[in-house]
C-alpha cells in the first residue's frame, strides 16, 4: 500500500487521465467531422457508433492493466 503515497505514481496517473481527456476530445472532433459528410439519416447512428468504439478503444487497454 505504500504506491498510494508515493508521488510520482499520482502523477503519472494525472498525466494519463489528461492525455485520454485530449485525446477523447480529439476522437470527437474527427468523428463529428467525417459523419458530417455522411447523409442526413446515417449521421446520428455513425455518430453513436463512432463514440462508442472509441470509447470501448480507449477503456479496454486500461481495463486489461487493471
Amino acid at each position: 500500500m505504500a504506491w498510494l503515497t508515493d508521488p510520482t505514481i499520482w502523477i503519472a496517473f494525472l498525466t494519463l487521465t489528461a492525455l485520454e481527456i485530449v485525446l477523447g476530445i480529439d476522437n470527437v472532433i474527427f468523428i463529428s467531422i467525417l459523419a458530417g459528410k455522411l447523409p442526413a439519416v446515417q449521421r446520428k447512428q455513425a455518430r453513436l457508433l463512432g463514440r462508442g468504439l472509441a470509447m470501448s478503444m480507449r477503456i479496454l487497454p486500461l481495463l486489461t492493466l487493471a
